[in-house]
């Protein structure tokens, strides 16, 4: 009989993602086994092409913390061959299983390394997979055919504080692919849900409508990995389109501000980040946290320029 996997994950897409290494782990060393994925909404997507996936539970939140017992009642009729709880919920105690992984409160490092002590992993911490389908990738080939430079951009956030102002973005844009930029005349793909459409129009109007590739809340996660892989570089702030394009492999620079890079930068041979200010130093006295504004006023054009320019020495250094 096949075994049986059930790996409960993250509400957001860029914890999910982290997460996603450990489950390659898992299909990796468990050819055959029959998944089950617990996660939010938003993540939900993510794991359409796992291989052997049975199902995705959904976990909407409920008053009272219901939605732990109704993941109880989907599976608790069940003797899973492994359990992972990367959520540390009590409610999976009561879920009976061979073997069980739970992520505990206490810990340190990047998140990715906090997995792997999780799972008992002791050499290469297990990097991101984000499995698609030949559909997935179709789809990609007919929004960015290959034949020029992209330089792909992620200009929006879950939390406004989180999001570089855009007339910075425009600018560091016209510097990377200008003709003394590292990617000339490039083509810029702009990646974002379709509820962040509004807070991006003015740097969408701003690209040369030749070389603008428009794909904000018009693709599913699964297609923005694809395109993403199709992609010469990455630069955003920091959420889950960074760790999906440190993920396609794509050399990716992350724009920090009031999150820490150190426990959620890009993982992978050639990610990046760049911060104006150090974490603490972000947060005003008295911030409004129900109206913030950006707290990524102090890192400079000319920062994300020289990181952007640095990445992609690197990366060419590397290939030849």
């Amino acid at each position: 009989m096949a075994k049986s996997i059930l790996f409960v994950t993250a509400t957001r897409i860029g914890d999910a993602v982290l997460s996603m290494g450990i489950l390659g782990r898992l299909v990796q060393e468990n050819p055959g086994a029959r998944v089950t994925v617990a996660c939010g909404r938003a993540a939900a997507p993510l794991f359409e092409a796992v291989p052997g996936l049975e199902r995705v539970i959904v976990l909407d939140k409920k008053p009272y913390s219901l939605h732990w017992l109704g993941l109880w009642m989907e599976c608790a009729g069940r003797l899973w061959s492994i359990l992972v709880d990367l959520r540390n919920t009590p409610m999976t105690y009561m879920i009976p299983a061979r073997r069980c992984f739970r992520m505990g409160r206490k810990g340190a490092g990047h998140r990715l390394e906090r997995y792997a002590q999780v799972m008992g992993i002791t050499d290469a911490v297990p990097t991101p997979r984000v499995w698609i389908t030949d559909a997935h990738r179709a789809a990609a080939g007919r929004l960015i055919p290959r034949g020029r430079p992209v330089l792909a951009i992620g200009p929006t956030a879950n939390w406004k504080g989180k999001t570089w102002p855009q007339d910075r973005f425009t600018e560091l844009v016209r510097r990377l692919t200008g003709d003394k930029g590292i990617l000339p005349g490039a083509a810029v793909a702009v990646f974002g849900h379709e509820t962040e459409r509004a807070s991006v129009e003015r740097f969408l109007d701003g690209i040369p409508e030749d070389r603008r590739i428009d794909l904000v809340g018009r693709i599913s996660l699964l297609e923005a990995m694809a395109c993403l892989e199709r992609t010469s570089l990455y630069i955003g702030n920091d959420s889950g389109l960074m760790h999906l394009a440190a993920a396609a492999g794509v050399p990716t620079l992350g724009l920090f501000g009031p999150t820490q890079d150190e426990l959620y930068a890009p993982w992978g041979a050639h990610c990046r980040t760049v911060r104006g200010a150090g974490f603490l130093e972000s947060f005003p006295e008295n911030y409004d946290w129900d109206n913030s504004p950006t707290l990524m006023e102090k890192l400079s054009v000319d920062a994300a320029e020289a990181a952007a320019r640095d990445l992609w020495t690197e990366c060419k250094e590397a290939a030849s």
